[in-house]
């Protein structure tokens, strides 16, 4: 028993054991959110359906799907963030040991920033397939007008969605088997490596800041603080990718009418016809989620992490008795 402690107990396996429960955590707690955004991000030129403020579209949500609404998509967020929290944290402590002097040494800002982005990178790789999934399973029940007609059809649709291995399996068959379920992996690499490297950059210079001095750690509010300022940093700088990311996600789905030959021409025709502001369509409700979802998300990692670890500490402490 002790030696599976010890195991357990060491730097990289804590670090993604914590980062699981801190990616089920935050995602959870935001879900709602988290969808809105999602159906904000995907309305090209000509839609009205979610043209809204947020509250008035957050209750039109409730109206329409109740708490279902709220939490579609959700388990399988949960099912992609968690191996996608636990592989970029466990990454994020595997890739600092090429840059540490000598072991638990602190880095540069820049030494972050790459050790985050290659973090980055491993995860959404590991992953993507389950966050295609999640994107379409966020919008199908949603009252699109080009996917919906009447009351009666909404609910013998809703009654007959796919779940999220049947939904994978007919875009594997149907999309192009491997290719359809990583469609979008080049904006979605582009965007994350940058997100998660500021991310980890600047959460760990906001908290040496919010730390009190002569302390080692800050306080639970502390911590609390710098990952909701590392967050709304991090998504403001990469944000239109992550709307690019959206857009070809559900770039073959039926009813939807986007048809994108590339990056390039996506931004050009995301521009022309939406203008600079369709690059950030849904910002509103993702800022609104930064800041509990990226302070929750560094709480419950470090409150992980931290009691793993002392899994080590209290067995030496015992062989010392």
């Amino acid at each position: 028993m002790r030696q599976i402690r010890q195991t357990v107990a060491q730097p990289v396996f804590a670090a993604f054991t914590a980062g699981g429960v801190a990616g089920a955590v935050s995602r959870t707690v935001v879900s709602p959110l988290e969808r809105l955004k999602i159906l904000f991000q995907v309305q090209s030129v000509g839609r009205t359906e979610y043209k809204m403020s947020v509250p008035k579209a957050l209750g039109k949500m409730w109206r329409e799907e109740g708490l279902r609404g709220f939490m579609a998509g959700n388990g399988t967020n949960c099912i992609r963030i968690v191996p996608y929290s636990a592989v970029q944290f466990g990454a994020y402590n595997f890739y600092k040991r090429f840059f540490e002097d000598s072991p638990g040494a602190n880095l540069g800002p820049y030494q972050r920033l790459v050790c985050g982005g290659c973090a980055g990178i491993t995860s959404v790789t590991f992953t993507y397939p389950l966050d295609i999934v999640r994107t379409r399973l966020s919008i199908q029940s949603a009252s699109f007008e080009s996917l919906k007609m009447t009351k009666e059809a909404i609910e013998a649709r809703r009654r007959k969605l796919p779940g999220m291995w049947s939904l994978m399996g007919t875009m594997y068959r149907t999309e192009g088997g491997v290719k359809g379920l990583y469609r979008g992996i080049l904006p979605t690499v582009a965007g994350v490596a940058p997100y998660v490297g500021l991310n980890f950059m600047v959460y760990e210079s906001a908290r040496a800041y919010f730390t009190p001095e002569g302390a080692r750690d800050p306080s639970s509010a502390g911590k609390l603080a710098a990952g909701a300022v590392s967050g709304a940093i991090a998504q403001t700088c990469t944000y239109p990718f992550d709307v690019l990311r959206r857009r070809f996600q559900i770039n073959t789905m039926s009813g939807m009418e986007l048809h994108y030959n590339g990056i390039v021409d996506a931004i050009r025709k995301i521009i022309a016809q939406e203008g600079v502001r369709g690059m950030y369509k849904g910002i509103v409700p993702n800022l609104l989620k930064v800041a509990p979802s990226m302070a929750s998300s560094w709480l419950s990692f470090e409150f992980t992490r931290d009691w793993i670890l002392a899994l080590k500490v209290r067995d030496e402490g015992d062989e010392g008795l």
